[in-house]
């Protein structure tokens, strides 16, 4: 292991900091989500192992 000195310990203290003001200010989404449920689960597996077999 290498030497931890003072600089590496406030370097690994600031990587550990969290900005917890992000968390307040939420942000407003508007759209749409559509959900396509057309194809069977075993034609998705189907299709899955094709594209795995290439």
């Amino acid at each position: 292991m290498g030497a931890y000195d003072e600089d590496e310990h406030e370097r690994r203290e600031s990587k550990t900091r969290l900005d917890g003001d992000f968390a307040e200010a939420r942000s407003e989404y508007r759209g749409r989500v559509t959900y396509d449920s057309g194809e069977s689960a075993e034609a998705l597996l189907d299709q899955f192992e094709s594209i795995k077999d290439d």
